[in-house]
This record gives C-alpha cells, structure tokens and sequence, in this order.
C-alpha cells in the first residue's frame, strides 16, 4: 500500500479542484528526519475548566500584571483572580459597551482603557480602582508600555500620546501624529522597546529619543508599506508582530513584522476565506505557547470563526467549538494570557476561566470534533479502484465500554469516521466507521475496506473522542484501470 502523508494545514482553495483539505482542531508537529512521516497532526488544547466569574458576561480582557495577578474585565466589571482561581471585583468600567479591553501596568499602576475617551487605573499594591482624570488623557483603543511610559492611540486615529514618566498623569502637550504616510492610526504595539504604528494603509516604527517635548520619534527608514484591518488583530510573540492588513491595494491578507519588515503568512486560501466574511474590522487576536507551539489566534466574532496560526509549522487551522445541534463555532476563547503555570482562556460569552490543555480532550465537557482532509488523488486522468484506506493513527487509548456510537457494537471504543468526495470536493459521501479500540489495543487497524472508483478522489477523516489521538496520515491500496 502506498503512504499518503499529510502538509500544509487547512487548505480549501478557492475552488475545490484545487485543494479541498480542512484541517480542524488539529495542529502539526514537525518530526525528526528519521522518524516515519514528516508531520504527526495533533489536537489542539482542550478546555479545563477553572472557575467562573460572580455574574456570567462577555469576555473582554485577561492581562497577567508584573505583580503576578491575573486580571479579568468580564461584561463591565474588572475583577482580579487569584491562585485558587477565586474572583474579585476592583472596580466597574463605564456600562454599554461590549468591545475589548486593553490592560497594561508600569510595575505600579495598571491602565485600563476600551476604545473609548474612558479610562482607569489599578494601584497594583493595594487593587484600589479609579477613572482616570488627567486632563491630556484622551482615550485609547491599546494601551503599551515603554522605558517608564504608558502610550496609547487617540480613538478618533489621529495620533498617539504617552504618560509622563512612571506615572497616570498626561500631558496634554505629550503627543504625535503618524507622520510617514496621510493614513488614520488605527493600532499600536510596543515590541523590543520600539512602538509599532498600524496605520489604515501603512506602518512605521517609532523610538525613545529623549525629547524635551515628546519622548518619540519616527525611525528613519522603517517603513511598512501595510496598515491594519482589525486593530484588535495586532499581537507579538517574542520579536514577532502579527496582524490582519490592510493597504492600498487590498487588505485581509495576515502578516508577520520583524527586524522593520512584514511578510504574508496567511495562505491564499485562508486570505481567500477571510476575505468572504461580511466583517473583518472586529477581528481579536490572542497568543499563547505550549509544548513548544507558539500560536497566533485570530477570531472574527461576527463571522463566527477562528483561524490558528503555529509559528513552529508555519501551518494554519480552525479552531472549533461544536455546539449541541452539531453547528460549527468559533472558539470558546476572547482572550488569552499565561498566569499561575497555565495558559489561561477567557470565555468570550461568559467570562468563565479555562486551562488550555495538552491533554485534555473536550472544551469543558463539550466534545471536540477532529477533522483533517487529504489532497487530491488522481492518476492522470484514468479511473482508480480504492480497496482499503487504513488511518495511520495512534490507537488503544480508550475505554471502550464508554463509548456509544451510531454504529452500534461492532464498533469498540470511539469511532473514526471517514468520508470522500468523488466530485473534486463539491459533494460528500455519507461517512463510514470503524472504531478504534479500546485501552491497549494498541495493534488495532483502523481499515477501511471496497471504497469504490474514482478519477478524483478526496478523503476526510474525522472523530471526536475524549482521548489521546494522533495522525500521520494514511495508506492507501488502489489500482488504476485507465480510462
């Protein structure tokens, strides 16, 4: 049998004949060069559960400050969380608004601001809360810090200001436009003690100086000719930014920044999808590391989808919260952060605090379905008998008198499902299954047996099962027998 094996993340091309692979709640590890396959799809982190807020609200914002404590704005309320993950509240935000937060501190205050001309502090020694009354604090959509300065944008996308010095207080005076290209301002990002500036068509990078009357100023020849869609899709891991563009000639295309340049990571399949949505200005970024995975999240909420970029593979997925009717969502995450030796998740409907982890299988109870498609089979145009598939994936983990499938019990433990497309990725069969073993039935073929004739052929494998799975693909037995 030949060995198909797998690369390239979700792919579904703008038309099917060219690609029809989704890759769902599944990311890639890059093997060694001696092991079998060059990439074993794992799944994503599931959700443990850890708490929930006093009142159930929209998740807006999670921000670990340089104290140690996990900070939380869950509908209009900020509540700090300890290490029992126990809630409590600092201090109300102004009512109405539903957006994201931004949260930031100095080592002694945190700033709290909302895309409005609002904002509000946190004294991090004793939690005690407070509006910002400074006369030249006038709002922002982000909040950064850099050597001993607070800097925001202005919501209205005309400039950026700063705090004075280790403090809250705001010069009125303390502020710049973005002066490279006649664009609006619509983000801000501090990384390796430089401000990036996310205009609507361009970017630039600003500097510490020292000026008397503004500590800022453009980097001479730092320049990026891409703005900014989204200004919550702006986001850094480590040296890297990462962010939904925008530029004079077109936008939804994601980019990666660093050392004063941008590349697209986005394929043009997942441009292609984002592109299609009726809204992309709301897109939310959010970041975390596990295992060694470094992960740019980006969720359109309108939209109801999230996209999952691994920095490790250069490989994108959905990410996939499945409700009871079997629907299709986005991800149970509005934010994210690290806090207390977990990479913490904040529920964007409910503000209920989730652990994301390697080995748990389900987003609190939910079940997680899995899903990866295969490319294209084809042999020039002749038609191709398939007689066996067999999933090449890591078995024997289950208990499988807890399981119960539709396949009833000639099917031990949880069932892999599979399903192909004869149409080039139009259509889909009904799927078969088989199931995949119980606890130590570690040899446990998952085969697939007389799976008719093609001239183009697309699998899909898929399953949901609270257990440790792995995939490397598949072998397949076929036999051409020509036009």
């Amino acid at each position: 049998m030949a060995r198909v094996s797998l690369s390239g993340g979700a792919y579904t091309a703008r038309s099917v004949i060219a690609g029809a692979q989704r890759c769902v709640n599944l990311y890639a590890e890059i093997n060694p060069d001696d092991a079998p396959v060059k990439r074993t799809y794992y799944p994503r982190p599931g959700l443990r559960g850890l708490s929930t807020p006093p009142t159930a609200g929209a998740g807006r914002g999670l921000f670990r400050a340089s104290s140690g404590l996990l900070y939380a704005v869950v509908g209009w309320t900020l509540y700090a969380i300890g290490s029992d993950w126990a809630w409590t509240r600092v201090g109300d935000l102004a009512s109405g608004r539903t957006g994201p937060v931004s949260m930031e501190d100095n080592g002694v205050s945190m700033l709290v601001v909302d895309g409005s001309t609002d904002g509000f502090v946190v004294d991090l020694a004793t939690n005690e809360f407070s509006a910002i009354s400074s006369a030249g604090f006038q709002g922002g959509d982000r909040v950064g810090f850099l050597d001993t300065f607070f800097v925001l944008n202005r919501p209205d996308g005309t400039a950026f200001y700063s705090s004075l010095g280790i403090s809250t207080t705001f010069d009125p005076l303390y502020f710049a436009a973005k002066i490279g290209y006649a664009d609006k301002l619509a983000s801000l990002t501090v990384m390796h003690r430089e401000i990036w500036l996310f205009g609507e068509r361009t970017s630039e990078i600003w500097v510490n100086s020292g000026g008397a009357d503004f500590p800022f100023e453009i980097m001479t020849g730092a320049f990026i000719a891409h703005g900014c869609a989204a200004k919550h899709s702006v986001a850094t891991i480590g040296e890297a930014a990462f962010w939904l563009s925008a530029d004079a000639q077109g936008q939804a295309v994601v980019l990666q920044g660093g050392g004063y340049q941008a590349k697209p990571i986005s394929t043009p399949a997942v441009a292609n999808a984002i592109g299609g949505y009726s809204r992309i200005d709301d897109a939310v970024a959010m970041t975390f590391q596990l295992a060694g995975h470094q992960f740019y999240v980006l969720t359109f909420p309108t939209a109801d989808k999230t996209w999952a970029f691994d920095v490790s593979s250069g490989e994108w997925s959905e990410f996939v919260w499945v409700d009871g009717d079997g629907a299709e969502h986005r991800h149970r995450a509005g934010a994210m952060a690290f806090c207390y030796g977990e990479a913490v998740a904040l529920d964007w409907e409910t503000g209920a605090l989730y652990a994301q982890d390697l080995d748990v299988f389900d987003d609190d109870g939910d079940p997680v379905v899995y899903r990866r498609g295969f490319p294209h089979m084809t042999a020039d145009g002749d038609r191709v008998i398939y007689t066996t598939f067999v999933a090449d994936m890591e078995v024997g983990t289950a208990n499988a008198s807890a399981f119960e499938t539709a396949a009833g019990a000639d099917i031990a433990g949880p069932a892999l499902s599979l399903r192909w497309s004869d149409t080039k990725g139009a259509s889909w069969n009904n799927p078969v299954q088989v199931g995949m073993g119980a606890t130590g039935q570690f040899y446990n073929s998952l085969q697939f047996q007389r799976l008719g004739m093609a001239r183009d052929r697309v699998f899909e494998l898929f399953w949901s099962a609270p257990v440790r799975t792995a995939l490397n693909g598949a072998w397949i037995d076929s036999r051409k027998l020509g036009s």
